[in-house]
């Protein structure tokens, strides 16, 4: 079995800045001047990627089974948003992490994001046999 070098309070952050390609209207109209939820929950997401990601073996990654966010506040175009994420609980290979994001004047976001480790080559053959199933209906 592999081990996994992973601890709780593991931490990872990702930043953005608010531009028109991650603004709310580049996914609906019309919508307000400001940060979309979409790219909220993919920032939250890859600050949860980067506290493990150096920390896995080689052929190991994570992937997202669950995020649950609320989006407290706007933020308008030319600001910075950061995420934050922090391992909370560690059980085989399932990894909750709790996820905050700010801007430069206050809290806009908070929730949870569950990931698991996979082993990306078998992972990724499974995909490759349900393309070619789909490929060739029965």
């Amino acid at each position: 079995m592999v081990e996994f070098n992973l601890e709780k309070g593991m931490k990872g952050v990702a930043q953005m800045l608010v531009n028109p390609d991650n603004m709310a209207e580049k996914f609906s109209r019309p919508m307000p001047p400001s940060f979309a939820t979409p790219m909220l929950v993919s920032l939250m997401d890859n600050a949860a990627i980067g506290a493990v990601k150096k920390n896995l073996p080689p052929g190991y990654i994570t992937v997202g089974t669950s995020i649950s966010i609320k989006h407290l506040a706007p933020t308008p175009e030319g600001m910075a948003v950061t995420a934050q994420a922090k391992l909370v609980d560690i059980f085989k290979t399932r990894l909750i992490f709790k996820v905050t994001a700010y801007d430069e004047l206050e809290k806009i976001g908070e929730g949870e994001v569950e990931r698991y480790i996979i082993d990306l080559e078998k992972f990724s053959k499974k995909v490759l046999e349900k393309k070619e199933k789909e490929e060739r209906p029965l």
